[in-house]
Order: C-alpha cells, then structure tokens, then sequence
C-alpha cells in the first residue's frame, strides 16, 4: 500500500508523457510499415513484452548497476538530460545526432523494433533520469500506459498512418521534440542544484 500512496496524478501524466516522446510510437510508424513491406512479421504481443520487460527491468535493478560503478542517481539524471536534449533536437531540427548501425534479421520483432527503438539507450536513461523527479509508482503506471498504447498502435499500424497523413506525424514529431527540450532543461537544472547542495 506505500508504493501506491506515493501516487500522484501530475507527476503519473508528466511521466508518461516523457516516455512516450522518448519512445516515440508514432515516429517508428514508418520503419515498421517498411519493415512490413519487405515481407518480414512483426508480432505486436510479443513486441511489448519484451521491450517493457526490460525497461521494467532496468528501472527495478538501474540503481543496483549505478551504485556497482559508484554513481549516484542525480549524477546520472544530469548525464541523462544531456542525452534527452540531444535526442530533442533530432526530433525538432530534423538531424541525426546517434548512429544506429543495427541491421534487421531474421526476427525483426526483436531487432530493431524492441532493441533498439523500443526498449533503446534512450529508453533506460530516461527512466533512471526521471526516477529522480518522480515516485516510483507514477513512473511504473506511466510505462503501463505506454505499453498499452504502443501494443494498440503496433497492431493498427497502416490506420494510424492514414488517419494522421504525413502532416500529423511530422507535427507530432515536433511536439514532443519541444516538450523533451524542455523537460531535459529541467532535469538538467534541478539535478545540477542538487548535486552542487550536496557539495557544500
């Protein structure tokens, strides 16, 4: 019952936000339809549980390997902001700042779409960054939600594609590039206070 008293409606809706712009369904809607046309299954049930899988994962046992290389959460948030900020800005000025060299195999439900553009670099910096700012249980609640709503848009794909048209996915895009700039700004800022109190 404590981990869920800690529940905040706010904090539960900032979260989700952030990690549906870092994981970005709608963005992946293009190389999963041309993952598709090349003739390969992608398995949405399958998809989301590996890919929440492991970000549960990590966000239960981050701190276990931060505390193994004697890193504490606020050094990381500041070091994860930088991360989102850059990954903000691919979103908003159209540039590719991080190399993705993987290459889709036979299975491309696991590669590439739940490692790496589901379950990614991005994906984990962010959960322990916003651990952070955030309850523990509005963070959890926030990847539940998340995991809903990417399984419902992996199974309807080509609908989402035509319904909001090139248009509305490169506004989207945009959108969320502007809110992570200002989040990781925030992430950055407070943490950095933090660290510096810590010193004196």
């Amino acid at each position: 019952m404590d981990f869920f008293a800690s529940f905040n409606f706010v904090d539960f809706l900032s979260a989700f936000i952030v990690l549906f712009a870092v994981i970005d369904p709608i963005g992946i809607m293009p190389i999963v339809l041309s993952i598709r046309d090349k003739g390969k299954v992608i398995e949405p049930k399958k998809a989301v549980f590996y890919a929440f899988g492991l970000m549960f994962l990590f966000f239960f046992v981050g701190d276990w390997i931060l505390n193994l290389f004697g890193v504490d959460i606020n050094s990381f948030a500041v070091a994860g902001s930088i991360v989102i900020f850059l990954m903000a800005l691919e979103m908003v000025l159209d540039i590719e700042i991080f190399k993705d060299s993987s290459i889709a195999a036979n299975d491309a439900t696991i590669v590439p779409l739940v490692f790496p553009l589901l379950a990614g670099a991005g994906s984990f910096t962010t959960l322990l960054s916003i651990k952070a700012e955030f309850a523990s249980v509005n963070i959890v609640m926030a990847l539940l939600l998340n995991a809903v709503v990417v399984f419902a848009m992996l199974s309807s794909t080509s609908f989402l594609m035509r319904l909001l048209g090139k248009g509305g996915i490169y506004f989207t895009r945009k959108f969320f590039g502007i809110i992570l700039l200002a989040i990781s700004v925030k992430l950055f800022t407070s943490n950095l206070l933090h660290f510096i109190d810590t010193l004196s």
